[in-house]
Formats: structure tokens, sequence, C-alpha cells
């Protein structure tokens, strides 16, 4: 008999980063969190909106992630908004940092999940800005995407 994978109850996507970026190549790395922030992001309390990633000797961080305080934690509460490192192999940081120095390319933070051991991994994504002219064609595929959707739903 199979085991079945159970869908993460926790998963939080940054949708502005599939409308500002091309998203080329996506990893999957670790965050280094306190009590605290493991056990609001269970609870779904979490926004990737502004979020980036930068080096920083060697190290791949996490920037302006937000991680609502938790509600039932004393004064050992955290800091909203701190800098957290990302857990990669030394091989991904060495490709990523090599990428990142190539111009027009940016590490962006996409997807926030607890995996089915129970740790919290962030999937981050190497990506290129678009251009307005791009993003213009994202809604319309958006737009015809959804009109054939309500088109399928009505049947006469």
């Amino acid at each position: 008999m199979a085991k079945e994978k159970k869908k993460s109850p926790t998963e939080i996507v940054n949708k502005r980063a599939e409308f500002e970026y091309y998203l080329e190549e996506k990893y999957e790395a670790g965050l280094v969190l306190t009590g605290t922030e493991i056990k609001s992001i269970r609870q779904g309390h979490v926004s990737l909106t502004d979020a980036y990633c930068f080096f920083r000797k060697g190290e791949l961080y996490v920037k302006n992630m937000y991680i609502k305080e938790y509600e039932f934690a004393s004064h050992f509460n955290h800091e909203p908004r701190r800098e957290r490192k990302l857990l990669l192999k030394k091989s991904e940081l060495r490709k990523l940092q090599r990428r990142v120095k190539e111009r027009g390319y940016t590490i962006v933070p996409y997807r926030l999940y607890i995996n089915e051991r129970g740790y919290a991994k962030l999937e981050i994504a190497l990506a290129r800005g678009k251009k307005r002219f791009d993003k213009r064609e994202s809604i319309k595929e958006r737009d015809v995407a959804r009109e054939l959707g309500r088109r399928t739903k009505i049947k006469f």
C-alpha cells in the first residue's frame, strides 16, 4: 500500500513575483527560524510580497519577509521583518551568486511551505525582471484564461 502525501496546510505563494519577473530556475531552501516564528508560520501569518534575497559573505539571506509576531509568546517574541539565513548547498550558492552578478538577474522568494517532515521551506527562484509591455502581456493572458474558464462553466 502506497503512502499518500498530505498537502501542506500552510502554503504561501508570492503571486506578485510571477507578475514582476520571469522565473527561470527554482531552488528549495531551508530557513533558520526561532520557535515563535515557526509557530506563526504554521498559522499562516506570513507575507512574501516585498521580500528579496541577497548575499553577505557567501551566505544567502532573505530580507523583508514578514512573519507576524506570535500572539501567545511572552517577551521572547521575534522581530517581524528581520533578516533570515537561507540554507542551501555550497554548489547551489556558488551557482546562484555567479548568476546574480550577471546583469538583470535577481533571487526572489516565491513560495513558503511546511514539508512532510514539519520543516519550513522557502522556494526561491532565479528571476529576470519584466518590462512594462511584458506585464501587459501577462495581464492579457490572465484575462483570456479567465474568460475561457467562464465560458466552459456556462453551458447552453
